[in-house]
């Protein structure tokens, strides 16, 4: 069926039909309905392992909570003073941490008794089963996910194999639902880019639409799953480069497919939380505070920054361990599921049996949730009031830790994106930032929280060299808009001071050092310089009239190393052409040497340039003709020949520039 289409699609005139907004439409479905199913195996998969053997429901965001289950929520003591409630605290009803329900963050499940060894058994077992189906039947799909739709973006022409987006549906779930520590963005994302990559190569399109429907593919996944459209167009555009340059063909396709993709998956969800931010809107809107407030948002981005540098350099140092240890690959994932699951069951018996600290595996989108919307609740007393040093101590702690249990679970080929941990690390940087800037200057910093969803951005920025994308998606996924000065600050500083670091390390820094984008840079080059700078405007240049015979033709070629010879009629108009070996054919018949003359040897089709003419159109004649000189003629009397132009000379110009070009970066950087 899809060979019919593509055979009615070949009679459109594309250009007019919008045939990649149309095909983009498509991929935005299937992106849309991939969230879902990924969705769905995600919580199947959590039921009947961590909820039914271990006794553990991760903790969810608001956003992502069920209708039945949003009923039930109390504010904590912070939301109530932020909505302007006046209850003292002696009347607020506070639970210890382990059974607190707040509105911050939601227990997807009804959960039996708690055993942690046990979790730590379905972790590893999920590692297990996870690295047994992606290293059978699909390699490509280890690791987090992004990479490898960036990697076929600019190495492998858009071509994706077809039985990736199958196994990273599996493999994902099964990590991320038996409590891998790891993000939905890298999978998604990836299966996405995958049918994008399909729906271009069953139609037969250009490798240029093959890769922009991998892209946009890309985006929107990303734009469904954290309900963020916008971002995930954006995100589709700027994530293939490190420097600050953006896929522009791409993201008109890419916003198409965001929106469709969104549309679907927001119409999956219940209705009560259908139309909410995935960490739900904030409790009283953020307004732009005093200018000051600048100075601590500075601070926080230089911290965001080295714990990115750390997050980076860990994440690829263990991976780099876990290819020296002496086992099948297919066994690595267990490995660092079960490492992973000891340390997080380590900081859960050291902090008091709190499980908010069981945020470093999983999603952790809990202990995110109460940092972007009240982080003085992570840790109060009995008397309801929050316990400031506890308070960033677990929000610091959640974040380093976080990094070591991500770079376990992920680097070791447990499928599993990379985003949503950059969320939790950032958020709880941020949180913890907030909190000390609000105790010691409250007038400055009066709402910690918004440290939290700045840090967010800030760090991912940092991290992924993606800052514009990044400042939307997080707006999007927090209803933080007001934030959004604070926010480009932070995201620009941890742009700049970030760059030594890059997380997606299958970027290339901008469209010229992109394999998909070099003849798209020759042409710009090319366009750019005229045959006038080039050719050669010697004089000397042998013509031959046109009733030369074919015997003094014998002899010129013997005195002369010139291989292709102009034809001039009597008022020297140069009316043919004819090269050393079209002679060569005539040399066998001496009887032809008084007979023939130049006219009969040459080549009246010219082909031929003009100084004003650009060296792409010089290439391009270059090819069409296969020959390496090409007459240079006058412009308004094409009869004239100023001079020739040959290949090698056209080349080394066109070297010339581009190492010009280099050069400038290089001294701009």
């Amino acid at each position: 069926m899809l060979g019919d289409w593509s055979k009615l699609l070949d009679r459109l005139d594309w250009k007019t039909s919008g045939r990649l907004t149309m095909l983009s439409m498509l991929v935005g479905v299937i992106a849309g309905l991939g969230g879902i199913v990924f969705q769905l195996a995600g919580h199947v998969v959590v039921e009947y392992t961590s909820v039914a053997i271990a006794g553990y429901s991760p903790p969810e965001a608001k956003g992502e909570a069920a209708e039945e289950e949003q009923d039930e929520l109390v504010l904590s003591p912070l939301e109530a003073s932020n909505e302007g409630a006046t209850a003292e605290p002696d009347d607020l009803d506070v639970s210890p941490p382990e059974a607190e329900t707040d509105a911050t963050t939601v227990e997807a499940h009804d959960t039996p008794v708690f055993s942690p060894w046990l979790l730590i058994a379905v972790m590893t077992g999920g590692g297990l089963i996870s690295g047994a189906l992606v290293y059978t039947f699909a390699p490509e799909a280890e690791g987090h996910g992004t990479d490898a739709a960036i990697d076929a973006f600019h190495n492998k022409r858009g071509i994706i194999n077809w039985r990736v987006p199958i196994v990273k549906t599996l493999a994902s779930a099964i990590t991320l639902g038996t409590c891998g520590s790891g993000g939905r963005e890298g999978p998604i994302a990836q299966i996405g880019a995958s049918f994008g990559s399909y729906l271009g190569s069953v139609l037969n399109l250009s490798a240029r639409d093959r890769r922009i429907l991998l892209a946009a593919g890309m985006g929107a996944g990303v734009g469904a799953v954290f309900r963020a459209p916008l971002a995930g167009a954006l995100f589709a555009a700027e994530i293939l480069y490190s420097d600050s340059e953006f896929e522009a063909e791409v993201f008109v396709p890419a916003a198409t497919a965001s929106i469709i993709g969104y549309s679907v998956f927001r119409l999956w969800l219940p209705e009560s939380i259908r139309h909410e931010p995935l960490f739900g809107f904030p409790s009283t809107p953020f307004l732009t505070g005093s200018p000051l407030e600048l100075i601590p948002y500075a601070v926080l981005a230089v911290i965001l920054v080295a714990v990115g540098a750390f997050y980076i350099k860990t994440f690829y140092g263990v991976h780099k361990l876990f290819e020296k240890v002496p086992t099948p690959k297919m066994f690595r994932p267990a490995i660092g599921a079960a490492l992973a699951g000891l340390i997080g069951i380590g900081l859960y018996y050291g902090f008091a049996e709190d499980r908010q600290l069981l945020a470093v595996l999983s999603t952790g989108y809990g202990v995110l949730q109460k940092a972007v919307t009240s982080p003085g609740s992570i840790a109060v007393g009995p008397d309801g009031s929050p316990l400031l040093a506890q308070c960033i101590l677990i929000l610091f702690t959640v974040s380093l830790v976080k990094i070591i249990t991500t770079s376990l679970t992920i680097s070791s080929g447990g499928s599993g994106g990379v985003f949503g941990p950059s969320m939790v690390i950032g958020g709880c940087v941020g949180g913890a930032v907030g909190l000390f800037f609000n105790h010691f200057f409250p007038h400055i910093v009066p709402r910690p929280e918004a440290f939290a969803i700045v840090g967010m951005a800030g760090f991912f920025s940092g991290c992924a060299h993606a800052p514009f994308s990044t400042i939307i998606m997080v707006s999007e996924m927090t209803g933080g808009y007001g934030l959004l000065l604070p926010t480009m600050w932070v995201s620009t500083i941890t742009f700049v001071l970030g760059r030594p670091w890059k997380l997606y390390i299958k970027q290339v820094r901008n469209r010229l050092e992109s394999p998909a984008h070099r003849g798209d840079f020759l042409v710009d080059v090319l366009e750019g310089m005229r045959v006038a700078d080039v050719y050669d405007k010697s004089v000397n240049y042998k013509l031959i009239p046109e009733s030369t015979s074919l015997e003094d033709i014998v002899h010129i070629l013997a005195e002369t190393k010139q291989h292709y010879f102009p034809v001039v009629d009597t008022q020297n108009h140069v009316i043919g052409i004819f090269s050393a070996d079209d002679v060569r054919s005539y040399l066998y018949d001496p009887t032809l040497w008084k007979l023939a003359n130049a006219r009969d040897v040459m080549n009246g089709r010219i082909v031929a340039v003009t100084p004003e003419d650009d060296l792409n159109t010089a290439i391009r004649c270059f090819t069409a003709i296969a020959i390496d000189e090409l007459p240079v003629v006058d412009a308004t009397d094409r009869g004239v020949l100023l001079g020739t132009l040959r290949h090698k000379e056209t080349i080394a110009a066109y070297n010339r520039r581009l190492m010009e070009f280099k050069k400038a970066a290089a001294d701009h950087e």
